[in-house]
């Protein structure tokens, strides 16, 4: 898993380091390292932590917990981004969260769990995930405050230190053996790896435009609404059925992004 994901970092530092000397110009950069390495080394934990609790928790489970990333980022941003949002602001997000949540939620036992295993270390991992999450906008609320940081910058900055704190990950789990090998025995999956790495350099692209155009906290409700969106258009689309449930979630979710929309944006400015 980690050596995947080191591959698409690569994939994504060369692709901003074109994009950078080509066609997307965007002079100098003056953010400060230490917001480099620190956003990269809180995202990559983020991640981690996520993958390691589906060891004691399912993945609606994790789903779910992780459709309230939109709180952790506006948290944090407040009390380590130097950000001011206005009430009405933590409604609507609290919402929107509160309705991914209800709409991806399973119902019933999933086999092998433990029914009476209210919180434990997989939900802690959760919580770890969430805050690094929440540390990560944080940072990034920094860098466009202090330095303006452009998308590209911080593209390539941040793949640069993730391809280094992945590169030490794998050496010293010897993940990267299992991965090469893997590779050598099945050389027909390099051609799928290449096609999903430059996916996700393009895709990447884009959510740090978002990022230091927009901030964190619109690009976390987007991407955390994105997996509500992929569910509904399958219903939409193929004819999969929605539980009652599901319906009032849908509500919630499109009352919540409206009422921000129209009114969340009035007060969102900088102490």
């Amino acid at each position: 898993m980690l050596s995947l994901v080191l591959v698409q970092c690569v994939v994504n530092y060369l692709y901003a380091k074109i994009v950078l000397s080509t066609v997307m110009k965007q002079g100098e950069d003056s953010t400060r390292t230490m917001y480099y390495w620190s956003s990269a080394l809180t995202y990559f934990l983020a991640m981690v932590c996520s993958n390691m609790a589906l060891q004691w928790v399912n993945y609606p489970t994790q789903v779910v917990g992780k459709s309230g990333k939109p709180i952790p980022v506006m948290v944090l941003g407040v009390l380590v981004g130097k950000k001011n949002y206005p009430l009405k602001k933590y409604f609507f997000v609290l919402m929107i969260v509160v309705g991914v949540a209800l709409f991806m939620f399973k119902d019933g036992k999933t086999a092998g769990g433990d029914a009476n295993a209210f919180f434990g270390f997989g939900e802690l991992l959760l919580l770890l995930s969430l805050t690094m999450d929440g540390l990560t906008g944080a940072i990034q609320e920094r860098m466009r405050a202090e330095h303006q940081t452009k998308s590209g910058h911080m593209m390539l900055n941040m793949n640069l230190w993730s391809i280094f704190y992945l590169l030490v990950a794998v050496l010293v789990s010897g993940e990267i053996f299992a991965f090469v090998n893997f590779v050598q025995n099945h050389p027909s999956i390099i051609w799928q790896i290449c096609n999903f790495s430059v996916a996700s350099a393009l895709g990447q692209c884009f959510i740090f435009l978002m990022v230091s155009d927009f901030g964190p906290l619109p690009c976390s409700i987007v991407t955390t609404t994105r997996k509500f969106f992929t569910v509904l258009g399958s219903v939409l689309l193929f004819g999969n059925t929605l539980l009652p449930r599901q319906w009032v979630a849908t509500l919630v979710v499109f009352f919540g992004l409206f009422l921000d929309a129209m009114y969340g944006k009035t007060a969102d400015k900088k102490k």
